[in-house]
């Protein structure tokens, strides 16, 4: 992984690292080996998982349908002046 620190701004590359590596799902896989996980543990934890990403594929599904509605937009804020 890789960033580029511009204008020696090393916190806002240290902010874009972050971002990437939040991304990637590092940090979660750093908590997750910090310690032993039963396997029990390890089939609720998948389980969970599974079921979460179950749930929004169907939430965008029936956004997609018109079902619902879609997430709120942001609106970029004016220039002041």
């Amino acid at each position: 992984m890789q960033v580029i620190v511009r204008d020696n701004n090393v916190d806002q590359a240290l902010r874009a690292l972050k971002k990437k590596m939040q991304r990637e799902g590092i940090f979660r896989e750093m908590k997750a080996r910090r310690a032993y996980e039963k396997p029990s543990e390890r089939r609720v934890r998948a389980k969970a998982d599974a079921i979460r990403r179950a749930i929004k594929l169907k939430r965008k599904q029936a956004q997609r349908e018109g079902l619902l509605p879609g997430p709120k937009r942001k609106v970029p804020a004016r220039a002041a002046g």
